[in-house]
């Protein structure tokens, strides 16, 4: 039995035990809208695949527009908590058809609104990415910065700033090394993760942008503690 099947199935009983908890159907959008990518995220000899370079023709359809349609439904419902963000991030991630149609700045007014409700540095690293590709490398090493100086967070993520810029770098700004600080000269730099979208800014009307902040608030005292070990069992490193 794989753990994810496992905990989607715990999960789907909890929601069906609580249809009205927003929170609950949050975690399962965005466990069915991860699941989804299972199929191509990984090669043959077990090594990950970034987000951006997946073949998402093998994304399971079905699991995407029952997640999307589960996050559509809970978001207007009530207060929003971070499963429901995270599981609106994952959905526009699988709403573009390509790397290149992902609309960067929706999903910089997610994460946004993510670090206001439950900030944390993996919140942070994810916001600046975003801010990354719609406002450039520099400014999103801006909102680095507070990160950067915390002496345990650079002693164990000290490639933050070239992993920001590397995921950042687009054709045509030069060379993404002399974009990452203190990278050493001659160092090979991966190159970027996530290609620019093409076709001008994001689209307008979108489904999760025009989220009231007045509607934030914690996650309901009803959501048990499945919540984390299903996290804990299915989630794999943001990408």
């Amino acid at each position: 039995m794989v753990l994810a099947d496992e905990a989607i199935r715990l999960t789907r009983r909890l929601h069906a035990c609580l249809p009205d908890a927003g929170e609950v159907a949050g975690l399962l959008a965005l466990m069915l809208l991860t699941d989804a990518r299972r199929p191509a995220r990984a090669r043959r000899d077990g090594s990950l695949v970034p987000l951006a370079e997946q073949d998402r023709a093998r994304w399971d359809q079905a699991l995407i527009r029952e997640g999307t349609g589960l996050v559509e439904r809970a978001l207007p419902s009530g207060p929003v908590g971070p499963f429901q963000l995270q599981a609106a991030i994952a959905a526009v991630h699988a709403d573009a058809a390509r790397a290149e149609d992902t609309d960067w700045p929706q999903i910089e007014t997610l994460y946004r609104m993510l670090s206001d409700l439950a900030p944390g540095p993996v919140v942070t690293l994810n916001h600046a990415v975003a801010v990354a590709m719609v406002d450039g490398p520099s400014a999103g090493l801006d909102l680095l910065a507070p990160l950067l100086q915390d002496s345990q967070l650079r002693q164990h993520h000290g490639c933050m700033p070239c992993a920001l810029t590397c995921s950042s770098w687009r054709p045509g700004r030069g060379s993404p090394g002399r974009l990452c600080p203190g990278r050493p000269a001659g160092h090979q730099h991966p190159r970027a993760a996530v290609p620019q979208r093409q076709g001008g800014p994001a689209r307008p009307g979108r489904r999760y942008r025009r989220l009231a902040p007045g509607v934030l608030s914690t996650p309901s005292a009803r959501v048990t503690v499945i919540f984390f070990v299903a996290m804990a069992i299915t989630m794999p490193p943001a990408p």
